[in-house]
């Protein structure tokens, strides 16, 4: 329930709260029948040795207190990228994670940079901790100059692949940024990179001040789990531990903790995925082209595209007639763009006959209806 702007108890809020901005999710539809390609979920089911291993969880040592180290997962996962359990942080979702790396790394009282078309967490969480937000504008293409970020900074956020462009940086480029950032510690956000990406963990030995951090949301499929990790060198993952158990010293549950395990161990499944999308995604992207789309090269589970002759208000809002959601941004630059979401195979068809539908329509003289869009903001869930 949204409160009127006059309501007496907006008094009690707390000042900061009071010019908080806070993060747009994307909708969730009620009922069935919708096709959604809004929120970049997996659009097929865990592992199921995931939901073995939730299902054999879930008995009566919920009366209990999970692990607060989380220390078997963290042990799993660095494992998985030939770490140490040290390095490895756990969190309720990487947005929890990124949220405790802005508290804990980057309020130095200078400002922090990151891509100006991006999560649009990042800028809120600069305005929760007071930190000062200093976007740094893609390129004309949307491609992220590293020679830009050789700036007096307090710290640098980048994803990659970033969303929604989906787009990425390849290690070299990754090192030249870390290279020209000795001082200050470098957030490299890879929800999205098992579709495709380089990731920045095997430069943790190298850089002290690299902070990569991950999300069992897409490529594990689960998003309704809420568990994400950061990997760094101990000293960095050590903050983040202070700052955790300053604020909630469980932050994943019994059931979280076994299914993310299961996960981790579980990585031809996530591969199977991973390959699946993204060829779901090459097909889509040269459909979407036959129709007069220009695509961005994704290397993400989504596509980020705009038609050169129907504005991409009006296409979101014949899509979401037809119960199709995608995402619909009203940022300048990007105002034209729609964020597709890679679903099944199936989905992906029925997106692409829909599309057909609606164009040959604009193209008899009767242009898509722009309404409005269920989105304003930046960024992925």
């Amino acid at each position: 329930m949204s409160l009127p702007p006059d309501d007496p108890g907006r008094s009690f809020w707390s000042p900061a709260v009071r010019g908080l901005h806070a993060y747009v999710p994307g909708e969730q539809p009620r009922g069935e029948g919708w096709v959604k390609l809004n929120t970049n979920e997996c659009p097929y089911p865990p592992s199921p040795r995931v939901l073995q291993a939730v299902r054999e969880a879930a008995d009566e040592r919920l009366r209990l207190y999970p692990d607060p180290t989380a220390l078997a997962l963290r042990q799993a996962i660095a494992a998985r990228f030939g770490l140490d359990a040290a390095q490895v942080f756990v969190g309720n979702g990487s947005d929890e994670v990124l949220a405790h790396a802005f508290s804990a790394l980057l309020r130095h009282g200078r400002p922090v940079l990151f891509p100006d078309v991006s999560y649009s967490f990042y800028p809120v969480y600069c305005a929760l901790y007071g930190v000062e937000p200093q976007p740094v504008p893609l390129d004309d293409g949307f491609r992220v100059r590293v020679e830009d970020y050789r700036r007096d900074n307090g710290g640098i956020v980048l994803p990659n692949p970033n969303a929604p462009t989906g787009m990425a940086l390849d290690l070299p480029e990754l090192i030249r940024l870390l290279e020209g950032n000795p001082h200050s510690v470098v957030i490299v956000d890879e929800a999205y990179v098992d579709f495709g990406a380089e990731s920045a963990v095997t430069l943790i030995p190298r850089f002290p001040q690299l902070l990569v951090v991950r999300t069992l949301s897409k490529s594990a499929a689960l998003a309704g789990l809420r568990v994400g990790f950061a990997m760094g060198q101990a000293s960095l993952i050590e903050a983040l531990n202070v700052v955790k158990d300053s604020f909630n010293s469980y932050p994943l549950d019994r059931l979280a903790q076994a299914g993310a395990l299961a996960a981790i161990e579980d990585h031809d499944h996530l591969q199977m995925l991973a390959t699946r999308i993204a060829a779901s995604r090459q097909w889509l992207a040269q459909q979407l082209v036959s129709l007069g789309f220009e695509c961005l090269p994704s290397r993400a589970n989504f596509l980020f595209v705009r038609h050169g002759r129907v504005p991409a208000a009006g296409l979101f809002s014949a899509l979401r007639e037809r119960r199709i959601l995608v995402r619909h941004f009203r940022q300048a630059r990007i105002e034209n763009h729609l964020r597709i979401t890679i679903g099944t195979q199936a989905e992906c068809e029925a997106l692409v006959d829909a599309l057909r539908s609606i164009l040959s329509t604009s193209r008899s003289g009767h242009a898509p209806e722009v309404g409005t869009s269920h989105s304003a903001s930046i960024g992925t869930p």
